[in-house]
């Protein structure tokens, strides 16, 4: 087991849905030579694209196989809820909105369990790497919104004056739990962490075709039924600073029962020292600069996975380096 605690990275699993492009290649990754690519699965272990250890004496190994033999030790107790289902707890991606994304909602765990099988529910938060001029999306509904009102619009192909546009730019993280109506809109790239689920409920879809030339799937009677629609017009949340010390300052992003996420910024030179003391796994994501945890450098953009059981790390900026750094809370 000694052999499989050490910062992990992965070899990306890169999905392709018609609102993708070619804008990953600038965060670094190597795509198909033709069409378009709208995610970047970095850490993954869902059945829909389990990501594979490329580095170490784990390399070549699935995420679903390490967590099968190590159990605890690589995801943490705080995250035995999601032993107790032989899930691992958590999925990191890139996503590149060259075209807006489908409005869509995406269920609690209690919904998920109930109506999709072993599947997780799904809360997630976004952080915006880099952002076309006048970027926006859509999280909650207009003032005034009734789910009767809304259903109507949905059905007349004409849901528009009911969503909530936020604009953003780089640097900007949005929380977003299980029932936030939402869609990442076009000009986007972004770093996702969530609960480890592919269940999307699709609500509107802009009244377009998909490749097949065909209008999408929608997925109304599941998304009416776990819509918040007390979420109107919410805004943006200030990160909150908790630490800043020799070079380091950390701030929080999102809390929720799932998942804490800070982010990072560290001065040339300067370093974090913590344990990973087997409560819970941390996934540290440079995005931008360059850093070294232990003996790995890692640049910018990648993830690495440090497990529960690993011990004490460090990460040392290489260069000035802003990160992102995920853990379980208790």
């Amino acid at each position: 087991m000694a052999d499989s605690l050490y910062p992990l990275t992965f070899t990306p699993v890169l999905k392709h849905y018609l609102w993708g492009g070619r804008n990953l290649e600038r965060l670094g990754r190597i795509l198909p030579p033709h069409g378009v690519v709208a995610e970047s699965w970095e850490i993954s272990g869902h059945q829909n694209g389990v990501t594979a250890v490329d580095n170490g004496p784990c390399a070549g190994r699935l995420l679903t196989d390490l967590h099968a033999e190590l159990g605890l030790d690589l995801i943490g107790r705080n995250c035995a809820w999601a032993q107790a289902r032989q899930k691992f707890p958590l999925l990191i991606k890139l996503l590149d909105a060259n075209l807006p994304l489908s409005v869509q909602v995406h269920p609690s765990d209690d919904f998920a369990r109930t109506h999709e099988g072993n599947e997780l529910g799904k809360t997630e938060m976004w952080v915006v790497l880099q952002a076309a001029p006048n970027a926006e999306l859509i999280l909650g509904v207009k003032a005034g919104t009734t789910p009767a009102a809304f259903r109507q619009a949905v059905e007349s192909g004409r849901l528009e004056p009911f969503l909530h546009r936020l604009p953003v730019k780089a640097g900007d993280h949005i929380c977003v739990p299980a029932g936030s109506l939402h869609a990442i809109m076009s000009g986007l790239l972004i770093a996702e962490i969530q609960q480890n689920s592919d269940t999307t409920y699709r609500v509107y879809d802009w009244n377009r075709v998909g490749d097949d030339g065909r209008p999408r799937p929608l997925h109304l009677e599941k998304a009416m039924a776990v819509i918040n629609f007390a979420q109107v017009e919410p805004g943006l949340r200030p990160p909150e600073l908790v630490a800043e010390q020799k070079g380091v300052r950390r701030w929080r992003l999102c809390a929720n029962q799932y998942f804490v996420t800070e982010r990072v910024q560290m001065a040339a030179g300067a370093t974090f020292t913590g344990a990973c003391n087997g409560e819970s796994l941390e996934i540290w994501g440079v995005i931008a600069g360059e850093v070294r945890i232990n003996r790995m450098t890692l640049a910018a953009v990648r993830f690495t996975l440090l497990p529960a059981a690993l011990g004490e790390f460090a990460v040392t900026a290489v260069t000035g380096a802003t990160l992102l750094r995920t853990y379980a809370g208790a």
